[in-house]
């Protein structure tokens, strides 16, 4: 049973975040550190992507566990209150995402996924973006 009234539930899901994240800020921190230039946001582009890399034809979206359903990720809980509305609105949620991947990589981008736990973890984002930008001083 949700401990908050149904007003102050709305509310609070009303301050998530759907861009600038901190999650979001740890990936730019980190590229900008590794010598790495980008744009946000690009309007012009399939799912307004969180990171747009123009020289490396590379884009990068900063994809909350919870919210875009991190297979094996504790972030990844299930609400416990209206299941069915939840399931339905994950589904969106990740075919969405499997659509924008689709129609980004057809015109011929280079698209990584990062997740909010391996941003929150200093080690690891280091290691993910070393994988992903092998040329670039990791920092």
């Amino acid at each position: 049973m949700d401990h908050l009234s149904p007003q102050d539930r709305s509310e609070n899901m009303r301050r998530v975040r759907g861009k600038d994240t901190a999650p979001e800020h740890l990936v730019r921190r980190a590229l900008h550190a590794m010598g790495l230039r980008f744009r946000l946001h690009r309007r012009d582009l399939p799912g307004r992507p969180d990171i747009v890399l123009p020289r490396r034809r590379t884009i990068l979206f900063v994809h909350g566990c919870f919210w875009h359903r991190h297979s094996g990720c504790r972030r990844s809980s299930d609400p416990a209150t209206r299941p069915d509305f939840w399931t339905a609105k994950f589904e969106r949620t990740v075919r969405r995402d499997r659509e924008q991947v689709a129609a980004l990589r057809a015109l011929g981008w280079r698209v990584e996924i990062i997740w909010e736990c391996e941003a929150r973890a200093p080690d690891r984002l280091r290691s993910r973006l070393g994988e992903i930008f092998p040329d670039a001083a990791v920092g």
